[in-house]
């Protein structure tokens, strides 16, 4: 297990007060690694650090919107200053809202632009100038989603953004190679979370999971804890610009 060893590493996660977040952090933290939650409700924010604490690790959560240049700087200031390093980051933060085409506005294209694409770029960015800094590589993962690679009706906008973070993955993936640093994407398929709540209320979406998913049911957000601490850790040293799917075999079934 000295493979998947975070003793003594800092890991940023976006969005990890909750949800699929939240599952990251509790994994990367299982592992050892001192961990910053970045995330816009102070409230979820230490509710998930008391989570963290309770595991026996090194938390804080730090406000932060991670679409404004100003409030992403601040917290990698602050993380640097509680934790002197960041060895990885988890760009988790993201909306997702349906929308009908062609009645879909202009403005809920740029919201989701704005929040899952710049609010990827804009930490991703922060956390890459710090490890370039410290010299000794590290890891970037993106929470990205099945939704890029497949149709889903009432989602043009999220799966565009998604997909827009699949292409960032890639392009980053051979631009810091040089500097020892991976690039990857986790993209989560049907998973029971605060995002998800009403789906999982209806009887039809539920039938749909058991008939659509081959492992027939919701994921789960302890599902993400693994995948979590593999790619922080020296266990994923030769592993860049790859799209982990984490679906329960959704997007291998015909």
């Amino acid at each position: 297990m000295e493979l998947f060893d975070l003793t003594g590493k800092v890991t940023v996660v976006t969005g990890g007060n909750r949800g699929i977040g939240l599952g990251m952090a509790r994994g990367v933290a299982k592992a050892g690694a001192s961990v910053a939650v970045w995330g816009r409700s102070r409230n979820y924010n230490a509710a998930a650090i008391k989570d963290l604490h309770d595991l026996g690790a090194q938390a804080v959560g730090m406000a932060c919107d991670v679409t404004s240049e100003e409030q992403v700087e601040a917290a990698t200031q602050a993380t640097l200053h509680r934790f002197g390093r960041i060895d990885s980051i988890f760009a988790n933060a993201g909306i997702g809202r349906g929308a009908q085409f062609p009645d879909l506005s202009l403005r809920e294209w740029n919201i989701a632009m704005k929040v899952n694409a710049g609010g990827t770029m804009l930490p991703v960015r922060a956390a890459t100038q710090v490890m370039i800094e410290q010299g000794d590589g590290g890891s970037i993962v993106v929470t990205s989603s099945v939704a890029a690679n497949f149709g889903v009706p009432r989602l043009p906008h999220y799966a565009a953004s998604k997909a827009a973070q699949l292409g960032l993955v890639k392009t980053l993936a051979v631009a810091l190679a040089p500097h020892r640093i991976r690039v990857n994407a986790v993209s989560p398929g049907w998973i029971a979370t605060e995002m998800t709540g009403p789906e999982q209320q209806r009887d039809d979406f539920n039938q749909y999971i058991r008939h659509r998913v081959p492992m027939a049911r919701w994921g789960t957000i302890e599902e993400f804890e693994g995948i979590a601490a593999y790619l922080a850790s020296d266990a994923s040293s030769f592993t860049t610009g790859a799209e982990i799917r984490i679906d329960g075999g959704f997007s291998v079934q015909g």
